[in-house]
C-alpha cells in the first residue's frame, strides 16, 4: 500500500490520500498519524480519565481492560495506554500501576482488519505484557466473538472497562451501510461499560468517495442510501437502542471531529428510562 499524502480540501480541511487515492477502502491508511497524530485526541482527553470514572478507587486489583478498534499501527493506542498511567514517552514501564494505583494495571487490546498494520503495531509494541494487538475485523460477528471472547476470558470477565472507537464509524457505515453501523454500535455497547467515540461528520463521507471517483472507482456502495447522519442518529442509537447514555463531550479535535464518552446505564436507569418513554 502506498504511503499516505496529505491535501487540503474544499471545506478547509486536511484530508488522507495516498498515491492510489482510493486503496484504503476500510481507512486502513499507512503512516496515518502522521497527517493526524495522536496529540490531536490526546489534546483533550484528561489523563486523569480513569480515576474520573472512577477505576482507580475499585477495591478490587483486576486489571483495567481498554479495548481499541481500528486501531491501524499502534500508534495512538501507545500514546493513549502512556496518557492514562501518566507515562513519559521514554517510559516503557508502568510505574506501579501509574495513575490506577499500585494493585491495578491497565491492559490495552489494539485490534485492526488491516493485517500488516497489525504487524507494525505488535514489532514496535514497548508494552508486550500489558499491550496487545490482534487482527480482527469487528464487523465480523464471528470472528469478534471469538478473538474478544478469548481475551476476555483470560480476565474471567465478561467485557471491557472502556472501549475506543475514534475515526471507524465512516468507513463500517461507507461500506456495511446504515444496518452495518448500527450493527456495530451495538456490540461495542454490549462489550464495555464506556465507549469513547470519535465520529466522522458528513463532509468526510464526501470526501472518502471524492477519493474513490478519482481512483476511477464508482462511490461506496452504500453512500447514496445512507440516511443514519452524523454524531445525531449515532447518539440517538446508542441511548434508545443499547442502554447507553452521553456523559461527556470533550470538545471537538482539530479536524473538527466530536469527541464523546458514553456511559452503559445501571439496571435501575434503563428501566426507569424506559418508564419515561412510555
Amino acid at each position: 500500500m502506498a504511503a499516505a499524502t496529505g491535501n487540503v480540501s474544499e471545506e478547509g480541511k486536511t484530508e488522507i490520500d495516498s498515491g492510489d487515492p482510493g486503496a484504503a477502502l476500510f481507512g486502513n491508511f499507512i503512516n496515518y498519524y502522521s497527517f493526524n497524530p495522536p496529540e490531536n485526541r490526546l489534546s483533550l482527553i484528561p489523563a486523569s480519565l480513569l480515576q474520573d470514572l472512577g477505576y482507580s478507587s475499585a477495591a478490587d486489583g483486576a486489571p483495567f481492560l481498554l479495548l481499541d478498534v481500528g486501531c491501524n499501527s499502534g500508534d495512538l493506542s501507545i500514546a493513549l495506554y502512556r496518557h492514562l498511567l501518566g507515562l513519559d514517552e521514554d517510559s516503557c514501564e508502568p510505574r506501579g500501576g501509574g495513575a490506577l494505583g499500585g494493585r491495578k494495571q491497565l491492559h490495552l487490546l489494539g485490534c485492526d482488519l488491516d493485517e500488516t498494520l497489525i504487524q507494525r503495531a505488535q514489532e514496535g509494541n514497548p508494552f508486550p505484557k500489558t499491550v496487545t494487538f490482534l487482527p480482527l475485523d469487528i464487523t465480523d460477528r464471528g470472528a469478534r466473538e471469538e478473538v474478544l471472547g478469548s481475551y476476555l476470558a483470560r480476565y474471567g470477565r465478561p467485557s471491557f472497562d472502556l472501549c475506543a472507537c475514534l475515526a471507524v464509524t465512516m468507513w463500517v457505515h461507507l461500506n456495511h451501510g446504515d444496518q452495518g453501523l448500527l450493527e456495530l454500535l451495538s456490540s461495542l455497547a454490549a462489550l464495555c461499560h464506556h465507549l469513547l467515540l470519535e465520529a466522522q461528520p458528513w463532509r468526510c463521507y464526501r470526501a472518502a468517495a471524492r477519493r474513490l471517483r478519482r481512483a476511477g472507482r464508482t462511490d461506496f456502495e452504500h453512500f447514496k442510501q445512507l440516511r443514519v447522519r452524523g454524531v445525531p442518529g449515532i447518539r440517538g442509537h446508542l441511548e434508545s437502542r443499547c442502554g447507553m447514555e452521553l456523559v461527556h463531550s470533550f470538545g471537538h479535535t482539530a479536524w473538527d471531529r466530536s469527541l464523546l464518552l458514553f456511559q452503559r446505564r445501571s439496571p435501575e436507569e434503563e428501566r426507569s428510562s424506559k418508564k419515561v418513554k412510555n
